[in-house]
This record gives C-alpha cells, sequence and structure tokens, in this order.
C-alpha cells in the first residue's frame, strides 16, 4: 500500500484484546497532519484504548500503526503528548516547579541534568509556555491553590513542554464547568493552530467533538452475539469530515442509533 507523504497516522487492521476478549477490531484509518480527531462512543468501546495505543502504552494484538511511514516506537517518545481528564503533579511543587522538574526528567533520561545554559534555556522554555496558555501569573502557585481551569491548563503545559507533533487528549475537559470549558476550547484550538500539531481527543459530549474537530470518529461495535455480548470489539463506525466553514448537521438527529454515542 502507497504511503501518502501527508499521512501522520496510517492504522492498518488494528485490533486489541484483554485475556482474549477484543476490545477493537479491524481498525483502519489514515490522518493526515494537522487533523484535529474528536472520538465519540458508548463506554467501554475502546476509545481510551485507542489513545494509549497511540501512545505506545499498550501494544496491539493485531495490526499495525504507522508514523509517518515508518511503525509506531514500540515505547512513548516526545513526539507524543497525553492529556488526562485527572492530571497527576507534584503538591509541593508550584507550577514551574512541577515544569521544571520534567524538563530535568527528559534532559536526565537523554544528556544527564541540566546546568548552566541549559537549565536557563529549559527555565525560559517553560515561562515562554505558561505565557502560551494563560499561567504566567500562577507559576509559583501550587497545585492546590489553582482553579480547575488553571489545573487542566497545567496538564496541557505537562504535555506541550517536549513540542509534540501529535497530542492526545482523553476526555481533558469532562469535570470542567461549562464557562471554563469554553475558554479551554478556545485555549486548545489557539494551540491546535499555532503548533500545527495532529490531534486525537477523546470526549463523551457530542457538541464538543463537532465544535472542536475537523473530523469526527464514532466508534461502536457492528457486530452483535446476545449469547456472548463480549465475543467482538468495537471498530470505526462513522468517520465524518467537519468543515466549520459551512452548516454542519444536527448532532443530537445525526446517528440512528443513539447507544453509538
Amino acid at each position: 500500500m502507497m504511503q501518502d507523504s501527508s499521512t501522520k497516522i496510517d492504522i492498518r487492521n488494528l485490533g486489541q484484546n484483554y485475556d482474549g476478549r477484543p476490545v477493537l477490531e479491524r481498525v483502519n484509518l489514515r490522518v493526515t497532519a494537522g487533523s484535529f480527531c474528536t472520538i465519540v462512543g458508548a463506554s467501554g468501546c475502546g476509545k481510551s484504548t485507542f489513545l494509549r495505543l497511540l501512545l505506545s502504552q499498550e501494544r496491539p494484538a493485531s495490526g499495525a500503526i504507522l508514523l509517518d511511514g515508518e511503525p509506531l516506537p514500540r515505547q512513548p517518545t516526545p513526539d507524543r503528548g497525553i492529556v488526562f481528564q485527572r492530571y497527576s503533579v507534584f503538591p509541593h511543587l508550584s507550577v514551574a516547579e512541577n515544569l521544571m522538574l520534567g524538563a530535568e526528567f527528559t534532559a536526565a533520561r537523554w544528556c544527564g541534568r541540566l546546568f548552566g545554559a541549559a537549565r536557563k534555556k529549559a527555565r525560559d522554555d517553560i515561562y515562554e509556555l505558561l505565557e502560551s496558555i494563560g499561567l504566567t501569573a500562577a507559576a509559583h502557585r501550587y497545585p492546590a491553590q489553582l482553579s480547575g481551569g488553571m489545573q487542566q491548563r497545567l496538564a496541557i503545559a505537562q504535555a506541550l513542554l517536549k513540542k509534540p507533533e501529535i497530542l492526545l487528549l482523553d476526555e481533558p475537559f469532562g469535570a470542567l464547568d461549562p464557562g471554563i470549558r469554553a475558554d479551554m476550547h478556545h485555549l486548545l484550538l489557539d494551540l491546535w493552530r499555532n503548533r500545527k500539531m495532529t490531534v486525537f481527543m477523546v470526549t463523551h459530549d457530542i457538541h464538543e467533538a463537532f465544535k472542536l474537530g475537523t473530523r469526527l470518529l464514532v466508534f461502536d461495535k457492528i457486530r452483535h452475539d446476545p449469547h456472548a455480548p463480549e465475543a467482538y470489539g468495537a471498530t470505526i463506525t462513522y468517520d465524518l469530515p467537519l468543515d466549520h466553514t459551512t452548516a454542519l448537521p444536527d448532532p443530537d438527529n445525526l446517528f440512528a442509533a443513539p447507544t453509538s454515542l
């Protein structure tokens, strides 16, 4: 199969199972660089598993994932960042100190600890990142002193610290109030456009999926066995391009089977 030079992620007949129980099966997908793919589907249909496979936290049971035409690395790499709904930071460190620790961990892996000019550059990069996500004023606050929106901004900053080409988000705004969520939507879209990332975002909010994405992926099971409901895995049942320059379909009435959402 020929590889299009604009294809960032190429997924071929992907499958995953846990203890012999299929979760995903026959997933085929090509995503061009710079796409914003929003992912919806019923609980338990493999959306988070799909993100973990893209991150290399798991290995697929079958099929292949190609990144820029090459097999996906077996371990997570800096070119892929992830943001979860529940973030993880050190509560005794400030915002800036948490990010500096992340930079130190990266340096320890590749070239040892940061000293002198390298440490100053890392610090400058962190404050530039804090400014881009609106957290400069909170740089010296501790996580417990942050609002929910600020906490999620910190989680995004952690993911962006290594300047990833691919950003994976697993229901990042599900716990936020509507007003804060709208602010985070604007922030995420600005970061996506400015950094030219390829984004995969899982959400349970179909309106959020339509608002943010350039492409909507729906995961669901297309094969059912009433005597063995877990006999088959989920796959992509709808793959819809979203053109925000024209009127979009009504998301509430788009699918014949509401359980797909």
